[in-house]
């Protein structure tokens, strides 16, 4: 079993066997699932959607519409805008 050491500034060197058994190069990107007090190291690959699902919401509440928020956003910038002139 693989051993990492993690060093005063929180980091930490993936070892060899398991760079190569994820397939990992230098500079590329993995993302770390926190489940309970286990992590799992994950590629990641391709783009953003590619790990969608992969993060579970703590709480009961559903995710922002972006679409809406968005929106908002533009309301009020537009809305700021107006009355500074």
């Amino acid at each position: 079993m693989p051993i990492s050491v993690l060093t005063s500034k929180g980091q930490m060197t993936i070892p060899k066997e398991v760079r190569k058994a994820l397939n990992l190069h230098p500079s590329e990107k993995v993302i770390i699932v926190v489940e309970g007090n286990r992590a799992i190291i994950q590629p990641l690959k391709g783009n953003l959607l590619d790990i969608g699902g992969s993060v579970k919401m703590t709480n009961r509440e559903k995710p922002a519409d972006f679409k809406k928020v968005r929106e908002e956003v533009k309301r009020r910038i537009a809305r700021r805008v107006a009355t500074r002139g």
